[in-house]
Parts: structure tokens; C-alpha cells; sequence
């Protein structure tokens, strides 16, 4: 039982490699190109994912970018686990699942988008949705290799959903949860004058907004946890390129994913906290309609995020999934 214990050129490739294919760790234990007010977070389960970020090369068009991920300790014959963020987040957002999900002997990336998370973008590569699939593409190709469940918190459920459908022949089984995928883009803030958008931009790091927001994505989180999960949510946003990617990707219309959903070939799984006060739960039931070959499983007590909130539901809701995979494989298996 699960529980929770405290085309690109090679050239391109091997000058980001050799610029920066190394890793250098800061006194506290922590990778050194992380911002340094990591060293102020209290939660445990925080600390140790962040401890475990590396940058890997990644080439795509005519960008190398240092991308953040957190690679697996096992490998194993089963589909590899690849957990995408929601928006503007980052791989920290799986801090409580991820240990388990590792626990279960499953192979598990946390991979951070492109735009967001700790990746080295000094030099800003466009981040709209076209880049952000081209760049996920190439790591997938690069460093993964074999097709993955591929699994989606809000609007990384859109991210997953077109990937999916773009490149189906990397993505064996889909997770869905809560998502955010019947949005129509970033709408007006697509054509705002930039100024006004660099402004809302920096709102969204303020800790004031990831306070509120996060009493409305869980339910029932003290002030002192909701203090320190903004700090956690908020860590990316301190790099200096943060609010130059964020705005890029605001303004290029963002995803529109909703024409998507009945092409959409993978088994899906969908995952939804019932008490989720920032997408409603008929919307699941929508999404679950709408796709071809779907089922919904709700968590009761949970809100909008319930791989933070219940890490341990989530976790053998995927376990559960490999699992059944894997049975099914080994029933046709010819019997001599």
C-alpha cells in the first residue's frame, strides 16, 4: 500500500552540452543555478525534489536549451511515468506523488515546460504552445525514448492533450487531472498592450495572489502551509527571463485545445478533486463524454490540485493504471 513517509544540429547539442553539461551544488545541497531563496523553504518533501533538478540539453529548431527535469532512479520494462505542471508552475509541484510513484518501482520524469520551471533561458526562446510541444518532443526523444503515460495537472492537461494528438506515437496512456482545457487561450490578454501585460505578469508572482490562490485550490491549508507552498509555487518565478517568457506566451494566445479532444487515440485516464473551486467538476464529466475511450475517477474532499492535496489517492490511481497495462501484457503472452 502506497503511503506517504516524511530537428535541431549536433553541433547546436554539443556546444550547449559543453557550455553548461555539468552540475554544481551549492553548500545547502541544492543545484546552484536554482534561485538561492530555495534554501528558505521548510517543506521536507519540497527540499528533496529540488535537490534532485538537473539541467539536460535540449536541441529544437535553432535553440539548445539547458532544460530542468527530475530523471528517474529506476528503470523498468514498464511505460515510463512522465508528470507534465500545471501553469506557470513547475516539477516542485509533484514533491508529495513523485516519492511514491518512485516507491512503486514505476521508471518517473517530472519534466518542467518550456517558459517555466527551472530551465536556463537567458537566451529567451519563443514559449508559445508551437515551441513548448517542439521543445517537450526533443527531450522526449533525446533522453525518454519509449512511449510514456503522460500525465497532466490544469492546464498541463492541455498541454498533454495536444502533445498527445501531435505526437501519438510518443504517448501510450493519458492522465487528466482537473483540467483546464475548454479555456480558449489567454483571450484578451493576447492583444493587450505589453506594458499592461508585463504589469499583470508580476502581479502573478506577488505573494499575496499565490496566498489566495492557494486557498482556493486546497481545502482546509493553514496559513503557515499556505505561506510556504507560495514560496515553493513561486520559486521559478524569480529567475530574471520569468517575466519575458510568461508575457511570450500570454501574448501568442496561449492553448486552445477544446477542438483536440475527440482526436485524441490513448486510453485516458481523468482525475478530479470534488471539491475543486477553480475548474467544476462538470467539466470532467464533459471531458469525459467528449473522449473517445475515457474514465473519470473523483476524490472526495479535494480540490484543484489533488497530487499535492492527496498525493496518495493519485499515486495508486497510477499505479493502478501501469499495472493493468502490464497484467494485459503478460495475459498475451502465448502459454506453451
Amino acid at each position: 500500500m502506497l503511503s506517504l513517509t516524511g530537428g535541431s544540429t549536433p553541433s547546436i547539442a554539443a556546444k550547449c552540452t559543453i557550455q553548461r553539461g555539468f552540475r554544481v551544488w551549492s553548500v545547502a545541497g541544492f543545484p546552484s543555478f536554482l534561485p538561492k531563496e530555495v534554501e528558505k523553504i521548510k517543506d521536507p518533501f519540497a527540499r528533496k525534489l529540488a535537490a534532485r533538478i538537473e539541467r539536460l540539453p535540449v536541441s529544437f529548431g535553432e535553440n539548445c536549451v539547458m532544460s530542468s527535469c527530475v530523471k528517474p532512479l529506476v528503470q523498468s520494462n514498464t511505460s515510463p511515468v512522465v508528470l507534465l505542471h500545471g501553469f506557470d508552475s513547475s516539477c516542485l509541484e509533484w514533491r508529495y506523488t513523485y516519492p511514491l510513484l518512485e516507491e512503486a518501482g514505476l521508471e518517473t520524469w517530472a519534466v518542467d515546460i518550456l517558459g517555466w520551471g527551472f530551465s536556463d533561458l537567458e537566451r529567451l526562446p519563443s514559449c508559445n504552445v508551437a515551441s513548448k510541444r517542439d521543445h517537450f518532443f526533443q527531450l522526449w526523444k533525446s533522453y525518454i525514448q519509449k512511449p510514456m503515460i503522460l500525465v497532466g495537472p490544469s492546464l498541463g492537461a492541455a498541454v498533454a492533450i495536444d502533445f498527445a494528438v501531435s505526437h501519438p506515437e510518443a504517448v501510450e496512456r493519458l492522465v487528466l487531472i482537473d483540467a483546464s482545457v475548454y479555456t480558449e487561450g489567454t483571450g484578451d490578454l493576447a492583444s493587450m498592450p505589453k506594458m499592461l501585460a508585463y504589469a499583470g505578469v508580476y502581479l502573478l508572482k506577488s505573494l499575496p495572489l499565490r496566498i489566495y490562490v492557494n486557498f482556493l485550490s486546497f481545502s482546509g491549508i493553514s496559513l503557515s502551509n499556505s505561506l510556504d507552498w507560495a514560496n515553493v509555487g513561486r520559486l521559478h518565478c524569480l529567475f530574471p527571463w520569468w517575466e519575458d517568457a510568461t508575457v511570450d506566451f500570454m501574448m501568442s494566445g496561449g492553448y486552445k485545445v477544446s477542438a483536440q479532444i475527440e482526436q485524441v487515440k490513448q486510453k485516458t485516464l481523468i482525475i478530479w478533486g470534488e471539491d475543486d473551486q477553480i475548474i467544476s467538476s462538470k467539466l470532467g464529466v464533459r471531458l469525459h463524454c467528449e473522449l473517445p475511450n475515457a474514465v473519470i475517477r473523483q476524490i472526495p474532499d479535494c480540490g484543484h490540485l489533488p497530487h499535492v492535496e492527496k498525493p496518495s489517492s493519485v499515486a495508486k490511481m497510477i499505479v493502478e493504471l501501469v499495472q493493468q497495462d502490464q497484467y494485459k501484457e503478460v495475459q498475451c503472452i502465448p502459454q506453451f
